[in-house]
């Protein structure tokens, strides 16, 4: 190629490369931003066990995300995560304290009937091939009115009075109350985006989900099997949503009602906003660890600058259009 032929190559302007770099890092930008803003504005904001605080907050989120995340990579979408959560809190609780149970085989267990809401899912989207995100929506419901039932509609605890009048004489042991502390909840939290990260980026399995989110058909056609990575996406998702129940159950010693439905849309939000990370365009679990991160320095920064709880939703959400706005607008 001669120079001037170089010299005639369009060359991208200070305004496209300011774009490709918002759309690349946006949203790590948004998060140093967030933290430089807090940080000026509470003493306290950086504090070391400030910051663990963050760190287990987010743990949670991050764990159910990652599950949501996997059910994108394939094109599908999991809103019954949250419910999930709850039914696998209630479980593990029931078998501590009703039927006495040690931590490996209640925790087994739990995750056990968890992989089974997964393939309620898969059956009702990929054989009777209803919509994604209504069968999620219908298995939400279901699962949170099943979770509601075993619980009796309240609370499971410790020295709890049974319907029957009895007292339940189990307890959770002290070795699973470990689990929901720092530093263990947070370890779980990066074993598992990690895991998540290397198996979707490196190994064969990964680039077929991918292949097949990308383009169903075509994926078909190359001979990809793409009904079972349909399945198994499903039942990811709640493997790792029945994590984070279990993960919370240990946090708080306890099953409360409903106690995972406030992760949804954390978890679905986390999720959609790790598609901007490095400009990928696609789920990936760093990225979803980075919108967690992100949703919990918010959170925590807002609760320490003591803005009202009924104002928090509308801060988190302008703030959270602005990230996903400086990472998308470049698609235009």
């Amino acid at each position: 190629m001669s120079s001037k032929d170089i010299s005639l190559t369009p060359q991208p302007t200070l305004r496209h490369q300011l774009f490709d770099f918002l759309y690349k890092w946006g949203m790590l930008l948004t998060v140093v931003l967030l933290i430089a803003g807090f940080g000026l504005a509470s003493d306290s904001f950086l504090d070391p066990n400030n910051i663990i605080n963050i760190l287990r907050s987010i743990a949670i989120v991050t764990v159910i995300a990652i599950g949501v995340s996997v059910s994108l990579v394939v094109g599908g979408f999991d809103l019954s995560v949250g419910s999930t959560a709850t039914l696998a809190n209630s479980i593990v609780i029931s078998l501590f304290v009703w039927y006495g149970m040690g931590t490996t085989e209640a925790i087994v267990l739990t995750l056990a009937l968890c992989a089974l809401v997964g393939l309620v899912n898969a059956f009702l989207i990929v054989v009777l091939r209803i919509p994604d995100m209504l069968a999620t929506l219908a298995t939400l419901f279901v699962i949170q009115g099943v979770a509601m039932t075993y619980s009796f509609g309240g609370s499971i605890t410790e020295n709890m009075v049974m319907p029957s009048g009895d007292m339940a004489e189990g307890t959770v042991p002290a070795y699973f109350g470990l689990l929901g502390q720092v530093p263990t909840i947070v370890i779980i939290m990066l074993v598992v985006t990690i895991v998540a990260q290397l198996a979707l980026s490196l190994t064969k399995h990964g680039r077929r989900m991918y292949a097949l989110g990308g383009n169903p058909e075509a994926a078909r056609l190359s001979g990809i099997r793409t009904t079972r990575y349909r399945v198994l996406a499903y039942v990811i998702a709640s493997l790792l949503a029945g994590l984070g129940g279990i993960l919370l159950a240990s946090r708080i010693g306890s099953s409360q009602v409903n106690a995972g439905a406030g992760y949804l849309m954390d978890a679905v939000a986390a999720a959609w906003i790790g598609f901007s990370l490095a400009g990928s365009g696609k789920p990936n679990a760093l990225g979803t660890l980075v919108g967690a991160i992100l949703l919990g320095v918010l959170q925590n920064g807002l609760v320490m600058l003591s803005v009202p709880y009924y104002a928090m939703d509308i801060i988190k959400g302008l703030v959270l259009a602005l990230a996903l706005a400086m990472t998308y607008m470049q698609r235009r």
